[in-house]
Parts: structure tokens; C-alpha cells; sequence
């Protein structure tokens, strides 16, 4: 790299030199008010240069691996084992190729190949178009992370919209009545709790008085339980008031965490009662979905019901900067504990 030169200004310049991917030669001019400073960004943008010129040889799975590395700090457990699945099971048969090689054609026909794809944990059918697309994400995340100004212009399959007909709250708590999973349904179906904040629940800190509060979530990665502080969204870590009916199950559970059973015999145990019930098509985290239907016939403000489900959305603006009146929040709890307790 030539020295700085000083300019008749006053100030000081140096020209990095380089070559291009077009095997031309190229210069970068960098001013600073000394000589050492100006010399030093000239150095630092050749040292940039040589990095990104050494990420452009890396295969696509050691970008990636790479790049779960830089975000292990930063992610959920669950998110980085969902990670390196990927990374182990899709678009193989572009992971050895180095990610300067990679063009939009090769992108699109590895997407088209990956819709064909039979899933390891499936005998028959094809990976879904919304685990093509989530696959993909990751890959876009990586080589935007490394390829520095390149973008790629593919597409990607359409999600098709399922319109299905979900059973009655009656119906399902008429199921699970009496059952030793009757409050984690009724955790998920009237207060909106996802399998792992149920499982995180304990007596000792989420009980308040009369409120349950997700201070913790419970999530199972590659077959171990692993407990988290926090959710995986800022609006999960919510605080709702216990009806009396839940109250009287808390109050009956042995044991400081209130439901301390595996994910996979919860989810076994459910779907034993609903095949009796003669209830079909539905799985735990549709409860989610039966309390956001309830709460749509109930017409419960769109501020409250995503308050109640801990839900992000395009309305995040209105949900941080719009404060809830507690009167007001109090009568649409009201009107939910109403209308279980008049079928409990």
C-alpha cells in the first residue's frame, strides 16, 4: 500500500489498490487530517477486502455454520437447533458450494429440488412450502451476512391458507373434564399459554395472589428440557389474572411446577382424549387459535386480545405505545371467565 501523501489543503491522502473480480486493477482514495490516520484506513479497508474476499471461498454450510456461531449469543436454543437441522438436512446439494459461486438459477432450482424433498422424520409427502421458506431465511440471512452488496432474486412457494372449522371451547373441555391434563388445556385454551410457557409455569414464581404470570418457558431441544427466563417474544412475558376454576387446579397440583410432564406425553394424553371425544384435525397449539376465535366472537378489541395472547404483530406500535386502561382490561376479563364458567 503507498504512503499518504500530504494535499495542498493541508490534509493527507492514501490510495488503497486492489484487484477486482474483473482481474482489473482499482483504487480507493481515503482523506484524513494526518498521515497515520489516513494511512490506517486505507489498511483497514484492504484487511475488509481480503475477509470478504476469504467468505466468498467458503462452501454454503460453513457460512452457515459460521453464522450460527456468530448468533449462538444472541438466539433461543430452540432457534439454533432449528439452525443446524438445516443445516444437517436441507439444500444439500448446494451446501459444498462455495457461496462467491452461488448465482439466482442455481438459488431457484436448489428451492424447486427442496419442494421434492421427502423430511427424514416422514415416510411419504414433501417438505412443507413453509419449511421451504423458513429453510430458505436462513440462507438469506447468511449470504447477506457475507456476501457483502450481492442480492438474489428467487421465489419461493406460496403458503397455501387452510380454512378449517375449529371444535367449540364445550366441546374440548368436555374432553379433558377430570383429566389429569385438564389445566394445561385450560391454560392454553382460555388463557392463551403456549405448551412451553404451561410447562414453565411453577407455584413459587409465577403464582401472585390472584395473577399467573410467564416469568420462564420450558423448551425441549434435541430431547432435553431446557429452562429459559425468558420467552421467546417480549410480549409473551405476560401477566394475567387467575379465574377461580384454574385457581382451584393450581391449587390442587402437587409439586412446585404445575404441570410436570413432558411435552411429548402432554401432546400424547390430548390427542388420546380428543380421538375419544370423536374431535379430529386438532393438535395442543390449536387451543391458541380456538381463544383468538372466541376472543373475534366475543368482540374483544384487537389491543386486548393481542395483550391476552402475547401476540406480535403488524400493530406492534399500538400495542407498546397505546396503555391499557386497567378498568377496561378488567371487563374483558370479565367477559372471557364468563363465558367459561357459565359450560364449567
Amino acid at each position: 500500500m503507498a504512503k499518504a501523501k500530504k494535499l495542498p489543503s493541508g490534509s493527507w491522502r492514501c490510495r488503497a489498490s486492489y484487484t477486482g473480480p474483473d482481474g482489473k486493477r482499482h483504487y480507493e482514495s481515503f482523506t484524513a487530517a494526518t498521515k497515520k490516520e489516513a494511512e490506517y484506513m486505507a489498511a483497514e479497508f484492504l484487511m475488509d477486502l481480503k475477509q470478504a474476499s476469504d467468505e466468498n471461498k467458503w462452501t454454503l454450510g460453513e457460512a452457515i455454520e459460521h453464522y450460527i456461531e456468530l448468533k449462538r449469543p444472541v438466539l433461543s436454543p430452540t432457534t439454533i437447533h432449528a439452525y443446524e437441522l438445516v443445516r444437517k438436512e436441507a439444500f444439500q446439494d448446494i451446501m459444498d458450494t462455495p457461496i462467491g459461486r452461488l448465482t439466482d438459477t442455481a438459488l431457484q432450482k436448489a428451492i424447486n429440488r427442496e419442494m421434492d424433498r421427502t423430511p427424514k422424520n416422514k415416510k411419504t409427502g414433501t417438505v412443507s412450502a413453509k419449511t421451504v421458506r423458513n429453510e430458505y431465511g436462513l440462507i438469506a440471512s447468511t449470504l447477506k451476512k457475507y456476501l457483502h452488496g450481492r442480492t438474489f432474486n428467487v421465489d419461493l412457494p406460496k403458503q397455501a391458507r387452510k380454512i378449517r372449522s375449529l371444535p367449540l371451547p364445550q366441546e374440548i373441555y368436555a374432553a379433558i373434564s377430570g383429566t389429569d391434563i385438564e389445566l394445561p388445556v385450560l391454560l392454553a385454551m382460555w388463557l392463551s399459554f403456549t405448551m412451553s410457557e404451561i410447562r414453565g409455569l411453577t407455584k413459587s414464581e409465577s403464582i401472585d395472589g390472584d395473577y399467573i404470570t410467564i416469568r420462564s418457558v420450558m423448551v425441549t431441544v434435541g430431547g432435553i428440557d431446557q429452562r429459559k427466563e425468558l420467552a421467546k417474544e417480549l410480549t409473551r412475558n405476560r401477566r394475567h389474572r387467575m379465574p377461580e376454576h384454574i385457581r382451584k387446579l393450581v391449587d390442587e397440583a402437587e409439586g412446585d411446577v404445575l404441570v410436570p410432564i413432558s411435552s411429548k406425553t402432554l401432546l400424547r394424553r390430548f390427542k388420546s382424549c380428543m380421538k375419544k371425544a370423536g374431535i379430529e384435525g386438532i393438535t395442543f397449539h390449536d387451543l391458541r387459535h380456538v381463544n383468538a376465535s372466541l376472543m373475534a366472537m366475543l368482540r374483544i378489541p384487537d389491543k386486548y386480545a393481542q395483550e391476552r395472547g402475547g401476540w406480535k404483530t403488524d400493530h406492534i406500535m399500538k400495542s407498546v405505545y397505546t396503555e391499557t386502561f386497567t378498568e377496561e382490561r378488567q371487563r374483558v376479563d370479565d367477559l372471557i371467565d364468563g363465558y367459561f364458567q357459565n359450560f364449567l
